[in-house]
């Protein structure tokens, strides 16, 4: 049995989707009830209380985690002890570039290494989906927001993290990996918002935030240590992020898919 955390986000609902078509036993956990395929067992349990997850844990295999919660050692002790030899952790780019931001997903990644399981790390850069938070302007008034407007990134979409998630967790060969996930070649947000402007059949219109201003609106949602890791990321990005990786292609054994596939395959939010 494999379990999956995290499992009605954009990652875990897609992976759930994958794992229960290839057959395998899937207990999908959330905090919240989900809409899953017939046959996936349902928890309601959070990794915030990893004592709670012993009826999820009991009789698993593997394990996909996410970087959630205060105590991983104990949530990966609790696998342990249900059974659990592999686990995939979804960890950040971030935790191995600009670790002085991103110490959450790095202590995960540390607790994961002294385990004793079996373990493979997946660091995704940024996800096509951030786009999402586009979606309103784009629909009211075909605008666009952002800072570092010329500034490429490779982002990776996150039916990719799901695929190669799925097969890390049903193959054998990748004990002991870390696997960067990026898209196919960096992109702008101004390239990104006209990808999404031909996904519509209209031009959108970019403006350029600068970077206080991006900062004060992340700051509604993300904590000030992770704000300014990103804007970091976002304006001046390191060589390591600037790079398009091979690990979708060396898993998956195909190239990862482009920010365009991507807005053609979920413009309805956008219109």
């Amino acid at each position: 049995m494999i379990v999956v955390t995290g499992a009605t986000g954009n990652v875990g609902g897609r992976l759930v989707a994958l794992l229960a078509a290839a057959g395998e036993r899937v207990t999908a956990v959330s905090r919240r009830a989900a809409a899953l395929p017939e046959g996936v067992r349902h928890v309601r349990a959070d990794l915030e209380d990893p004592a709670g997850l012993k009826d999820a844990l009991d009789g698993a295999d593997a394990l996909f985690l996410l970087v959630a919660g205060q105590d991983p050692q104990a949530i990966l002790d609790a696998a342990r002890a249900g059974g659990v030899r592999r686990v995939v952790l979804l960890s950040s780019q971030g935790a191995g570039t600009r670790p002085q931001f991103y110490g959450h997903p790095a202590a995960f990644e540390d607790a994961v290494r002294r385990s004793g399981l079996e373990w493979t790390i997946l660091r995704p850069g940024g996800f096509h989906s951030n786009a999402y938070a586009w979606a309103e302007s784009v629909r009211g008034g075909r605008t666009i927001a952002a800072p570092f407007g010329d500034v490429g990134l490779p982002t990776v979409d996150p039916d990719d993290i799901a695929e190669v998630a799925a097969a890390v967790l049903r193959e054998d060969g990748h004990a002991g990996r870390v696997y960067e996930l990026t898209g196919p070649a960096p992109t702008t947000p101004r390239e990104r918002a006209a990808a999404i402007g031909d996904a519509l059949g209209t031009p959108v219109r970019f403006t350029e935030q600068t970077r206080e201003e991006a900062r004060a609106q992340m700051l509604h949602f993300m904590p000030e240590q992770v704000v300014e890791g990103t804007l970091a990321i976002l304006g001046e990005p390191l060589e390591a992020e600037r790079r398009a990786g091979p690990d979708v292609e060396r898993v998956l054994g195909r190239a990862p898919r482009s920010f365009a596939d991507w807005a053609v395959r979920n413009v309805a939010a956008f219109r």
